[in-house]
Order: structure tokens, then C-alpha cells, then sequence
């Protein structure tokens, strides 16, 4: 069974970011050939509008049968709620909390980002899968683009 894999919007940017396009670019490489499905919520899509054009068009390359869409339910409303009032973030950085809820919602295999302040975070990380074992979500796996690629052997 393929992964399924939220992606935030850093991880879209990150493939034209120095620091980060070597792993961004082969996380969405491993989408472009089927090896893994990319999860990608309409907060995410709604994030890249006010990005450079360049950076939009990355999710236009992904094969469609290779991508999941998900989206902002009420249920995950809810548990990004849950995370703010928990103090695991701010209600400032409710987006953060959103995408970590949508991917928890619906039960992803792996979020992964590049925001090392608000999400990948191992301080974070136990702080919503506390929230979430405590209102019956599973454990979320949250890693970097760079944890996760399938680096080949030498």
C-alpha cells in the first residue's frame, strides 16, 4: 500500500528555496511516479495563491491519480481548536494547527513540512498527539521532506 503523505505548503516552496529544493524536489518526484500519494488540503492550495507563479505551477506537474485532495471539515475545525486551547500554538498560527487537524482527520501516513518552529517540532509533535490520542485521533507521524525521501543506496 502507497504512503499517503500531507503536504504543506512549505514543502511546495521548498522546491525553490537553496536550502530546501533537494528534498522537496525528490519527495514530489516520488509523487510524480506513483510510489507515494501526495495529500493535499484546500488550505494548502489556498496558502499558494499569493505565491510566485513559479511556485503554483509545482502542483500542476503531479499526476492526478497520484494526488488526494482533502479539505477544512468542520471535525478538523475542531481539533485545530483543540490544539490552541491545549497551548500546543497560538491562535496566530492557526493555519498550523488546521493542516496538522486535516491530516490527523484523515488519518494520513506522514504530514510533512519544513516549518521547524510550529510543526516539526518534537516538543510540538508529542503536544498534538497528546491532543489527539486524548480526543481519539491516532498518532500523527510528522517529519521533514528530507526524513522521509527514499535516498538511494551508494
Amino acid at each position: 500500500m502507497k504512503q499517503h503523505i500531507y503536504i504543506d505548503t512549505s514543502v511546495i516552496g521548498g522546491c525553490e528555496d537553496e536550502e530546501f529544493s533537494e528534498w522537496s524536489i525528490q519527495l514530489l518526484e516520488e509523487f510524480r511516479k506513483g510510489l507515494r500519494v501526495a495529500v493535499i488540503s484546500n488550505l494548502t492550495r489556498r496558502e499558494l495563491e499569493g505565491a510566485p507563479e513559479s511556485v503554483k505551477k509545482i502542483l500542476l506537474t503531479l499526476p492526478d491519480i497520484n494526488v488526494e485532495n482533502v479539505f477544512l471539515k468542520e471535525e478538523a475545525e475542531t481539533l485545530a481548536r483543540n490544539y490552541i486551547d491545549d497551548g500546543v500554538v497560538s491562535v496566530k498560527n492557526i493555519a498550523d494547527a488546521q493542516h496538522i487537524a486535516i491530516a490527523s482527520v484523515e488519518r494520513v501516513d506522514i504530514l510533512v513540512s519544513w516549518n521547524f518552529q510550529h510543526i516539526v517540532n518534537i516538543d510540538r509533535i508529542h503536544a498534538f498527539n497528546s491532543v489527539n490520542l486524548k480526543l481519539g485521533y491516532p498518532l500523527l507521524e510528522i517529519r521533514s521532506p528530507r526524513e522521509v525521501i527514499h535516498e538511494k543506496e551508494i
